[in-house]
This record gives structure tokens, C-alpha cells and sequence, in this order.
């Protein structure tokens, strides 16, 4: 599936090749917009099948994704493992359950992204988990261009990608004078 994946990010202008800010604020050579994949209804069930299939034989009671890349794939995961999905927004710089959403003591989590690129939001999915009392059973994403990133249960990925990422200071592109763009979804609202 990787393989076939990568081509399709490709074909669907999802995999973005320039001088980009990510939302870390690290810069990269390389930007994969998922969105432009989960478009595709079709495409996104078939991911979320595929991605949710890995966790069939664990107890998964929600699944809980960061807004606002993680929504859609997250729904299809958790359609696909017949349970509730709920998402994290961001509130004041950090992630908060909002519009009633719960996670319930007791219950079993299983985080969904659509990139983990230094695993910060499923970091902060993670502390919502563990603060209401619930246990995170599995991490799942689209594409894992994480480096060194790893957590204590199940974690699967469709895809891994190897991207360079730069802190600023060294960025090669910075150096270039290259332009650069935001394409995350947390510098629209600075």
C-alpha cells in the first residue's frame, strides 16, 4: 500500500515540493497535504479502512484526532472500527475537547492523524486522553515523516516518508533567500 500511496499523493498534487514553514515551525523541503487526498470520498473511506483494519483485534471505544487535518481520517477510522470519533481543537495555544465532546473514564483511545511530523499533536491528544481518565490504546496516520518520534503502543502509519527538517537558523532554503510558505493549519490564524 505504501508504494501505491506515494504515487497517489503525487498524482493528486498532495505531495508539495518548495520551501515550506510546518506547523512545528521547523522548514522543509517538502509538504504532504493530505487534504488534497481526503477529498476523494471514495479515497478517504478506503484509507480509513485500511488504517482502522490495524487496530481491528485491539478494544478501540473512540477515536480522537487534532483539528483540523485529522477530522476526516479520523472519522473514516472510526467508521470503520464502529465507534465514536471526537477532535481536539486548538484553544489559546494549547488542545481542548470542545462542543461537548468527552472522553470518558474508562474508555480506550486510539489517536488518528494525517501527519505526524514531530508528533506534537499526538502529543497533546495523548494529555487529553490521560486527563479524562481514558487509555490510549494505538496512534494511526496517513504519513509518519517523523524522525526518532515513538510512543508506548501500537503505532501505524500507511506511509513513511524521510523529509528533511530544519530548524530555521539552518535552513538551506532561509540561506537561498528561497520564499517560503505556511500551508498548516495553525498559521492562518496568527
Amino acid at each position: 500500500m505504501s508504494k501505491d500511496f506515494l504515487a497517489l499523493l503525487k498524482e493528486k498534487g498532495a505531495y508539495l515540493e518548495g520551501h515550506f514553514k510546518l506547523s512545528s515551525g521547523l522548514h522543509s523541503g517538502a509538504y504532504v497535504q493530505c487534504a488534497r487526498v481526503l477529498q476523494y470520498p471514495d479515497v478517504a473511506y478506503d484509507l480509513g479502512a485500511y488504517l482502522g483494519e490495524q487496530f481491528k483485534g485491539n478494544r478501540i471505544d473512540v477515536v480522537l484526532s487534532p483539528a483540523l487535518g485529522g477530522i476526516l481520517i479520523g472519522h473514516e477510522v472510526a467508521r470503520e472500527l464502529g465507534c465514536r470519533c471526537v477532535f481536539g481543537e486548538r484553544e489559546n495555544d494549547s488542545m481542548k475537547l470542545r462542543r461537548g465532546f468527552e472522553i470518558y473514564e474508562g474508555e480506550h483511545c486510539l489517536i488518528v492523524e494525517d501527519v505526524i511530523t514531530t508528533g506534537k499533536a499526538t502529543r497533546e491528544m495523548w494529555d487529553i486522553v490521560v486527563n479524562n481518565k481514558g487509555t490510549v490504546a494505538g496512534v494511526g496516520c496517513i504519513v509518519n515523516r517523523s524522525e526518532g518520534f515513538s510512543v508506548s503502543v501500537p503505532l501505524f502509519h500507511i506511509v513513511r516518508l524521510k523529509i528533511e527538517n530544519y530548524q530555521p537558523e539552518q535552513c538551506p532554503m532561509c540561506q537561498k533567500n528561497e520564499p517560503i510558505t505556511s500551508p498548516g493549519s495553525r498559521w492562518g490564524k496568527k
